[in-house]
């Protein structure tokens, strides 16, 4: 079996990963993957999002695994890790180190709209470099939305401009992010391969591999299971080999979240799944919606229900019983473009939507 490195002496920096990837890639899902399967290891988790609702954070700490429970989980919500490193990640970060037994590893999972290459400038920092190196940066890639054309509005003439100028630049901010994220990986992991057949998995591959000045190994998962020894221990120091990152934004332009945002809805108890499910996929349709997600009670079930959408994609599952005293309350964050039709999603999520 597989093992991952022994703890550190107090002479060698504590290993970072950097999770990154868009809207609903699966970052979460190999994060848990990662924990279930640690062999031992002391791992810490520091989870950013963008939203109103704790979901990963919640996520993880609901997942009954063993160490979850003991403050090795920091969340950092209602913000993007990119932007507010001096505020919210040093900080988060000082806690982490700072515990009696300071983890082996730590897990950093950026939420699906941060770019990773600020975090990775971060560990310069004096207060941070002596401690902590980034030991590489995954970036987990949603398969079937790639192959599908997500990031693009026109994925066809995209691929001809790009052929023809390599330097092309986007207009589009979902490309934009999507392109920053995989810039700066050490290892990209297609995930969802399980929902593509052949032709998509091709068509993935190229149009990821489109994107890439410099050779980064891609491999393909399912459910984000991979075998975590083939993540951590990189040993990249990415702080040290920013040159070899380039993104959209080295040139000093802000990377502006003004073209997105997110709204929380309370929703009632579900009669069952199936029709909750239905409500989120009337609510997909609705123009700009990028991600939904949240936990809702399900009526006369003790557990705790998981919805998420992804595009147009829908999928639920109970996760864990609704402690004693918790309010069986359910929320769903629903993330979008700028100007994204809120009243639409909330008609639909309540289930006053046109069949």
């Amino acid at each position: 079996m597989n093992t991952l490195s022994p703890a550190p002496n107090t002479l060698t920096k504590i290993p970072c990963t950097i999770v990154t990837g868009f809207l609903g890639a699966g970052k979460t899902t190999l994060v848990r993957h990662v924990l279930e399967h640690a062999h031992g290891a002391r791992i810490a988790v520091l989870v950013n999002e963008f939203g109103d609702v704790g979901f990963d954070g919640g996520f993880l700490e609901g997942c009954g695994i063993k160490g979850c429970e003991d403050g090795r989980v920091v969340e950092l919500p209602n913000g993007c890790i990119c932007c507010t490193v001096a505020d919210d990640f040093v900080p988060a970060l000082d806690q982490l180190l700072g515990s009696d037994t300071p983890p082996d590893h730590i897990l950093i999972e950026t939420s699906g709209l941060a770019l990773p290459k600020p975090l990775v400038q971060a560990f310069n920092w004096p207060q941070i470099r002596s401690r902590v190196t980034v030991d590489g940066v995954i970036a987990v890639v949603d398969g079937p939305a790639v192959a599908a054309g997500f990031f693009a509005d026109d994925p066809e003439a995209l691929a001809t401009q790009r052929e023809q100028d390599q330097s092309v630049d986007h207009d589009n901010p979902l490309e934009e992010v999507f392109e920053d994220q995989i810039l700066c990986a050490d290892l990209i992991l297609l995930n969802k391969a399980d929902l593509m057949d052949a032709g998509a998995k091709a068509k993935a591959h190229a149009e990821i591999s489109a994107h890439l000045p410099r050779a980064v190994k891609i491999v393909e998962t399912a459910q984000g299971e991979v075998e975590p020894s083939l993540l951590l221990g990189l040993g990249a120091a990415a702080e040290d080999d920013l040159e070899a990152r380039k993104t959209h934004h080295d040139s000093g332009e802000p990377h502006d979240h003004d073209d997105f945002e997110s709204i929380a809805l309370p929703v009632a108890d579900a009669a069952s799944p199936e029709e909750l499910a239905a409500r989120v996929s009337r609510a997909t349709e609705a123009a700009g919606v990028l991600r939904i997600k949240g936990f809702v009670p399900v009526t006369g079930k003790p557990m705790r229900l998981v919805v998420q959408s992804v595009g147009r994609r829908v999928s639920h599952h109970y996760d864990r019983p609704w402690a004693p005293g918790e309010a069986r309350e359910g929320k769903l964050v629903v993330i979008g473009l700028k100007g994204f039709d809120q009243a639409a999603v909330a008609e639909a999520l309540a289930g006053r939507a046109a069949a």
